[in-house]
C-alpha cells in the first residue's frame, strides 16, 4: 500500500509541476530556425501568461477563458494551441499585439505602417545530403518595444532571393482584441499567422519558451546515451531562449 501511495504522490506532484510551473517540449520542425533547431528540447514557463484550459492535462474545460493572465510581449517565443485544431502545439514568435496592423512587403516586416529594421549578417552555410553547399540569407531583426524601449533583437532566415513569395508580400492584417499575430523566425518556411494559423486567441497560449535543456542532432535517439558524445549539441544546453534571441 505504501508503494502505491508513493507512486500516486509522485504522479500528482509531476502533474502539478507540469500544470503550474514548467512543461517540456521538443522542437519537431525548422520553422523557428535559427533560434530553435530541430532536436532542441525546451522548458516552457506555464505561469508567464496565466492559465487556461490548455494548461491542464487533456485540456479539461475547467478554466473559463484565462485566469491570472499576463499579456504576451512582442518578441516572446511562445507555445500555443493551433486555432484550427487545438490538439496540436505550435511554437512561434509574438509579432503583432492586439490592435496592431502587420504586413510583409517584399520580405520586409511592417508593424503599424513602420518598417521593422533588419541588418544582413553572415549567411548560414549548410550542406545537403549530397554534400552540396547551401547558403541561407540571415538577418538580425529588431522588433519595437523590449526592455527600456531598446527593441527585441533576434535572428531570422530568409530562403527567398527575390522576396516575391506569398509570405513575402501579404495584405495588412489587423490584430483583433485578445489575439496575437505569430511568425516563425524561418520566414519562408513557417506556417504561421500569415497562413493557416491565423490570429491566435490569448486563451490558446500554453506558455513562454524559457530554456533549451537538451539538444540532439538527431543522429541518435534520446535514450541512446552511449551515442550522446557525438549526437548532443553541447553548446546549446542550458541556454535561455532570451539569450539566443537578444544576441
Amino acid at each position: 500500500m505504501e508503494v502505491v501511495m508513493t507512486v500516486v504522490y509522485a504522479i500528482v506532484i509531476a502533474l502539478t509541476v507540469r500544470t503550474v510551473a514548467f512543461e517540456p517540449f521538443n522542437i519537431p520542425s525548422g520553422s523557428m530556425i535559427p533560434t530553435l533547431l530541430v532536436g532542441d528540447y525546451i522548458f516552457v514557463s506555464k505561469w508567464s501568461y496565466g492559465y487556461s484550459r490548455y494548461s491542464l492535462p487533456l485540456s479539461l474545460p475547467i478554466i473559463p477563458g484565462r485566469i491570472l493572465a499576463t499579456p504576451p510581449q512582442r518578441g516572446d517565443v511562445a507555445v500555443f494551441r493551433f486555432p484550427p485544431d487545438p490538439s496540436e502545439d505550435y511554437i512561434k514568435r509574438v509579432i503583432g499585439l492586439p490592435g496592431d496592423t502587420v504586413q510583409m512587403i517584399h520580405g520586409v516586416l511592417f508593424i503599424n505602417g513602420k518598417e521593422v529594421p533588419k541588418e544582413r549578417v553572415s549567411d548560414y552555410v549548410d550542406r545537403d545530403i549530397n554534400g552540396n553547399v547551401e547558403r541561407v540569407a540571415r538577418y538580425i531583426e529588431t522588433l519595437p518595444g523590449g526592455p527600456r524601449g531598446q527593441g527585441v533583437r533576434h535572428e531570422i532566415d530568409s530562403l527567398s532571393q527575390t522576396h516575391e513569395g506569398p509570405y513575402d508580400n501579404t495584405p495588412p492584417y489587423v490584430v483583433p482584441p485578445d489575439h496575437y499575430f505569430m511568425m516563425g523566425d524561418n520566414r519562408d518556411n513557417s506556417n504561421d499567422s500569415r497562413g493557416a494559423v491565423g490570429m491566435v486567441p490569448i486563451e490558446n497560449f500554453v506558455g513562454k519558451a524559457t530554456i533549451v535543456f537538451f539538444s540532439t542532432n538527431q543522429s541518435a535517439a534520446v535514450w541512446e546515451f552511449w551515442k550522446w558524445p557525438w549526437a548532443v549539441r553541447w553548446d546549446r544546453l542550458f541556454h535561455s531562449v532570451r539569450d539566443i534571441v537578444t544576441r
